[in-house]
């Protein structure tokens, strides 16, 4: 059975993070995707650690799936090489700083002269307009523009950056979209075009109702913590053994969380009658549900929440849900086998679908330069020709 995706070429001129999870996205999905790496040290993320057998923990992450070639981007006749490669493909990606692939000849306006049905995708850090378009795409610094930062953290701590780089894988997964989108289009019309998107963008595209709360009501949002910025009680809570998330979102449950918890003199309390009344009260609340809460562990009090209708559960670790029997059920977490590490452990593409096979990891992350000989020849280069790039060190050829 074909992936959904198998047929298309993908040119990957991506680096660092943002870039290379939209393509493994779209690797994952089927794509054959083709990584160019510019030689002679490769995507700017082999260098970062952590690092298992000298591997960049932060490469295996985004790079599975995919064919790496390596190419002199500062050669003329490696650029030109890329243009062909361009023009061949069906979707690029790239996530340069704005303008520099059209300083390169490689930009939407000149590839999609020569290749009109063309898919072109483009991460920036926050925009392709604007004057701040020319700025470094960072994800901390995007989180931080983007009033993304503003929310998280505590009074106390201020704002806080999201554990993981959420602008650029957001954005990434923003723009695979965006390029399925410009696929369908495409057969419809015949026509490519540019699909663009920013980390500043696909942040504040999560902003949700925090968003709409200051563009209807003009409130601006102040970092909460661990509880919710508009119901009460819901959040964290402590246990016996550690912290509870509980979400009791509505008036019936807060009734049936007090039930749970032996406390139905609160249900009836001026300071806790309504959600208004508790968002007020919530830190005396939250002590007297914790007097309460405390009696039991996390897992104690789970599934007496959940079989009472009350959304709840532990907040694990990353020990504790990797080897949770849910994660495992779901086949989450898979393997595939790495010539320098062995057995390589990944977490899967989290979409199933009844048309797809069990298991969306084919193939290792490739070592720079991996299949550069094999693709080129994919191509309709010949052979003579590669033998002649690879001894002047255009392109380069991994052991």
């Amino acid at each position: 059975m074909n992936l959904p995706l198998a047929g298309l070429k993908v040119l990957d001129l991506t680096r660092a993070l943002s870039g290379p999870f939209c393509t493994m996205i779209l690797a994952d999905l089927g794509a054959e995707v083709i990584k160019v790496e510019p030689t002679p040290n490769g995507d700017m993320i082999r260098q970062w650690g952590p690092f298992d057998h000298d591997i960049s923990v932060y490469y295996l992450s985004a790079n599975r799936n995919k064919k790496d070639i390596g190419i002199d981007f500062r050669h003329p006749d490696g650029l030109s090489l890329i243009q062909n490669l361009a023009v061949k493909s069906d979707i690029l990606v790239e996530n340069f700083k704005v303008g520099t692939t059209a300083k390169m000849g490689l930009g939407y306006e000149q590839l999609s002269a020569q290749r009109p049905d063309l898919i072109y995708a483009s991460i920036s850090g926050f925009g392709s307009q604007g004057p701040a378009k020319d700025w470094a795409g960072f994800d901390q610094i995007a989180q931080g523009y983007s009033g993304f930062m503003s929310l998280t953290g505590t009074p106390e701590s201020g704002p806080m950056r999201v554990g993981t780089a959420i602008g650029d894988l957001t954005s990434g997964m923003w723009v695979a979209m965006g390029v399925l989108a410009a696929y369908i289009e495409r057969q419809r019309s015949g026509l490519g075009q540019h699909v663009q998107t920013s980390l500043m963008a696909s942040l504040i595209g999560l902003l949700s109702v925090q968003g709409q709360r200051y563009l209807s009501l003009g409130e601006v949002p102040q970092p909460c913590g661990n509880v919710h910025p508009v119901i009460a009680p819901y959040g964290t809570f402590d246990t016996a053994d550690g912290p509870l998330n509980l979400a009791p979102a509505t008036q019936d449950m807060w009734v049936r969380l007090c039930e749970i918890l032996k406390t139905r003199e609160l249900i009836a309390d001026p300071r806790f009658k309504t959600n208004a009344d508790r968002m007020k009260n919530r830190i005396k609340l939250k002590e007297l549900l914790e007097a309460s809460l405390g009696k039991k562990t996390r897992m104690q009090w789970t599934p007496l929440m959940i079989a009472a209708g009350i959304p709840a559960g532990p907040i694990n670790t990353l020990e504790d849900i990797f080897n949770d029997a849910q994660l495992q059920a779901n086949h989450l977490v898979e393997s595939i086998d790495h010539p320098v590490l062995g057995v390589l452990k990944q977490v899967g593409l989290p979409i199933a679908m009844t048309g797809m096979p069990n298991g969306s990891v084919r193939s290792a992350p490739p070592a720079l330069g991996q299949h550069t000989v094999q693709v080129l020849a994919e191509y309709g280069m010949a052979q003579d020709e590669i033998d002649r790039l690879v001894e002047r060190k255009v392109v380069y050829q991994s052991n």
